[in-house]
């Protein structure tokens, strides 16, 4: 839910009419960036990089032989393409060279 629509929610509730708006408190609030957390505790660590270390923990690691294999795929597919631009380049320079420049 965005916060327009928590705004409005907490403007629209009866018995509120004629009062000021209540901000909606934050669940889940974040870590101070320093004081307390960082003094207390010796291993703490910015709300940010504990985020990654845990989504890279949700990830499925490919294993050897499919790693060897995309490899692989990715070097022969990148000669392919790098031969036909070679090419196609090639050939557009002789074009230039024959046609556009000797006369």
């Amino acid at each position: 839910m965005n916060r327009a629509l928590r705004r409005q929610q907490v403007k629209e509730k009866p018995g509120a009419t004629g009062t000021k708006a209540r901000a909606i408190p934050r669940t889940g609030g974040s870590k101070p960036s320093g004081g307390a957390a960082a003094r207390g505790n010796p291993f703490w660590r910015p709300r940010i990089l504990s985020e990654v270390i845990s989504e890279l923990r949700k990830v499925i690691w490919p294993d050897r032989q499919t790693v060897m294999h995309l490899t692989i795929v990715i070097v022969i597919v990148t000669i392919v393409i790098g031969a036909v631009l070679g090419g196609i380049d090639f050939l557009f320079g002789w074009l230039i060279d024959e046609y556009l420049l000797s006369r």
